[in-house]
């Protein structure tokens, strides 16, 4: 008995100094903590209080009557997801074009750093870097418009041309073909240049002593690029791609339901664009709420598989 009351005078005599010293630390970091409440309070009530959403979709939700008021329904919002012939078409289509925008445009991030990395021009490098830039400010209404100019049947600058020539007409914003290429392209025109900003970022990260070594040894550019660079960048590309797996069922709502036309609904209607139209044509809110949280669920899913994944082919993953 002497003994445990002992230790526990002991412990408690260890523990004392310690937590002394975690409230020195935080009163000499006040003004840290102190700049960290804006973000705090941005989170809590622009991102963890809208949660409190998620509730509808477990409700036959009513405008008038509102959150608290509405009558709980349970799972049938999701049993009308599930039952719905729809669905299949629609999670194929948000699959698709996702998998095709990562692939798309991940790699064409890649290659733009690597190219821009090994000019040595600086003038030139910044230029291309501006003109690259640029369209990613862009909106997607623009972007579109820019497409209209050129592909639009019978006015568009490049069906024009197609037609002048002979070589028939061309109608591309309507072809269920060529509706997914189109996405990517505009995707990768869109986002490339800011997508190499990342990867040039994480090429200047890269000791230099590892190329001057390398340059000893005898190994060439592409010896040093395959050994070095694609190496040094290997973690940011891992982190980037899980982030990206996290969101495979957005498919981009914003691009998609600009360019989406009646003629391309088999081949373009996503998942988000579903939810658009029961939640603010059909009025159906528990239905559309429903759908996220399934999508937040998936997301969630995915995120942690290939963060596990990613650690044990070696990356070190998000956490």
């Amino acid at each position: 008995m002497a003994e445990t009351i002992a230790a526990k005078q002991e412990k408690s005599t260890v523990s004392r100094p310690m937590r002394q010293g975690k409230l020195r630390s935080i009163y000499l970091s006040r003004w840290f903590y102190l700049m960290m409440i804006p973000g705090l309070i941005y989170y809590a009530l622009f991102h963890y209080a809208p949660m409190m959403g998620a509730l509808i979709a477990f409700q036959d939700y009513n405008l008038m009557k509102g959150i608290w008021g509405s009558p709980w329904v349970g799972f049938d919002n999701f049993r009308v997801i599930f039952d719905n012939p729809e669905f299949v078409r629609i999670m194929r289509n948000t699959l698709l074009i996702s998998v095709y925008k990562i692939v798309g445009s991940m790699v064409p991030d890649v290659i733009l750093a690597l190219m821009l990395n090994e000019v040595r021009v600086r003038w030139f490098k910044r230029a291309v870097q501006t003109i690259t830039y640029g369209p990613y400010f862009l909106s997607w209404v623009i972007v579109y418009g820019l497409a209209f100019s050129f592909l639009a049947p019978g006015s568009g600058l490049i069906s024009t041309f197609v037609r002048d020539m002979g070589w028939g007409s061309i109608d591309l914003l309507t072809n269920k073909d060529f509706f997914r290429p189109l996405l990517v392209l505009t995707e990768i025109w869109k986002n490339t240049g800011f997508g190499a900003i990342i990867y040039l970022a994480a090429l200047a990260s890269i000791n230099q002593e590892l190329y001057e070594a390398a340059v000893v040894d005898g190994a060439g550019r592409w010896r040093q690029l395959w050994h070095i660079t694609l190496p040094g960048i290997r973690d940011v590309f891992v982190l980037l791609l899980i982030i990206r797996i996290g969101g495979i069922l957005d498919a981009g709502f914003d691009q998609v339901f600009i360019f989406l036309n009646a003629r391309v609904y088999d081949v373009g209607d996503i998942v988000d664009t579903w939810v658009y139209r029961y939640g603010f044509e059909r009025l159906e809110f528990g239905v559309a709420a429903a759908m996220g949280v399934f999508k937040s669920v998936i997301g969630l899913v995915l995120v942690i598989g290939a963060n596990r994944l990613a650690k044990k082919m070696g990356g070190s993953g998000i956490w």
